[in-house]
């Protein structure tokens, strides 16, 4: 059996990808609201702030920081894939792809087993991956300009940014 070593600096923020099973397309239309349901409803018991997003047909990439003494991200997506594998589960769950494994991980055809986790280490590392998670949608060609992808907190930040130029905000 596999043992991963994950991060673990409660407090820290880290950059996650999470994938579906098969790399189906799916997200940001199946599944979407369900997504946004799992994450408020883990929000509420296991608090985190979500300092970005981009939901991508087949992956989703974020960044969150977790509150002082927390290091359990591990249990928030844990949750959040559990959740949604159970609203959605029955019309995209693909039997035949059951494998013994999963059987046994009692996992469905949704998602990936393992995702990805990167812990931030300083600024510069943080505004790389910010920058990576924006510009996704245009490098997979989904769109031409990275402003016009709905499923970004692109958007929002640089209407932030924006507001706090111009001292309205902040």
């Amino acid at each position: 059996m596999s043992r991963y070593r994950r991060a673990n600096t409660a407090g820290a923020t880290y950059f996650f990808t999470v994938v579906t099973y098969r790399r189906q397309r799916f997200l940001c239309d199946d599944v979407r609201d369900a997504l946004k349901h799992a994450i408020q409803k883990v929000r509420t018991d296991l608090p985190f702030t979500i300092d970005s997003w981009v939901l991508l047909p087949d992956h989703i990439h974020s960044i969150w920081t977790l509150p002082p003494n927390d290091a359990n991200f591990a249990l928030r997506w844990q949750l959040i894939k559990r959740y949604v594998s159970r609203a959605c589960g029955a019309p995209l769950n693909h039997t035949e792809w059951m494998s013994a494994s999963k059987t046994k991980h009692r996992e469905s055809t949704i998602w990936q087993r393992r995702y990805w986790e990167h812990q931030i280490r300083d600024d510069n590392d943080y505004a790389k991956h910010m920058d990576y998670l924006h510009f996704n949608p245009l490098k997979h060609g989904l769109v031409n300009n990275v402003k016009y992808w709905p499923y970004s907190t692109f958007t929002d930040m640089l209407k932030r940014a924006f507001m706090m130029r111009i001292g309205v905000w902040g």
